[in-house]
């Protein structure tokens, strides 16, 4: 499927990181476990976490020698199988629903609405987007069996939150955490979720919903 996949080196399994699952060998169909993980800028994470141990793999300097690979038209290694023109190949977009009911959110459409509630297979979710980072989060929005809706507010030292429109509580977006209000200390649930190029969402998964960039 154009991407590359791990091997484990106990029974040489092969596993898609997309899928999170086995795709070849012992443990074909079986199923990782998915941990959430925060994909941002260094500087956005070591101002939410300036305690932040890193790793030192012996390399100077910040290239990236995939800068090319951003800007240029190339799919993958040997192209997308299916062809979505609904976006460009490489628009970035935020995938949820990896077991039914795929849905993206388009990197661009967040820039204008940085906080989404919406309903993806089932579940009840808000997107969380910020663009100077281009960090998407995306959270269970019911509580003790209440659906939230949320939105986006700026305190007065510039800092911006999720407010919960029903009782006011707010949230910190990069942890989920409330911080004040009816659900101060309550832990919002990260849904699982991928920040990838349209044309492996795509091709991953054909039949997957789009949300409207306008």
């Amino acid at each position: 499927m154009n991407a590359l996949v791990m091997y484990d080196h106990q029974s040489g399994t092969l596993w898609s990181q997309f899928l999170s699952r086995g795709v070849k060998g012992e443990f074909a169909g079986r199923y990782l476990e998915t941990i959430p993980i925060v994909q941002t800028t260094y500087g956005q994470w070591v101002r939410e976490h300036p305690d932040t141990a890193v790793l030192d793999k012996g390399r100077r300097g910040s290239s990236d020698p995939y800068d090319g690979y951003y800007v240029n038209n190339d799919a993958g290694v040997i192209g997308e199988s299916i062809v979505d023109d609904r976006l460009a190949r490489k628009d970035k977009v935020v995938g949820i629903g990896f077991d039914g009911g795929p849905k993206a959110f388009p990197l661009s459409a967040l820039e204008a609405m940085p906080v989404v509630n919406d309903t993806v297979a089932g579940k009840d979710v808000v997107i969380f987007f910020q663009p100077n980072s281009d960090t998407a989060l995306v959270y269970n929005r019911v509580v003790n069996g209440r659906r939230l809706e949320f939105e986006q507010v700026v305190d007065d030292d510039g800092t911006v939150l999720l407010r919960d429109k029903a009782t006011g509580s707010r949230f910190l977006p990069f942890t989920g955490r409330g911080i004040d209000g009816e659900l101060e200390g309550v832990q919002l649930e990260r849904v699982h979720s991928i920040v990838s190029f349209w044309f492996a969402w795509s091709d991953f998964y054909p039949e997957t919903e789009l949300y409207p960039l306008t």
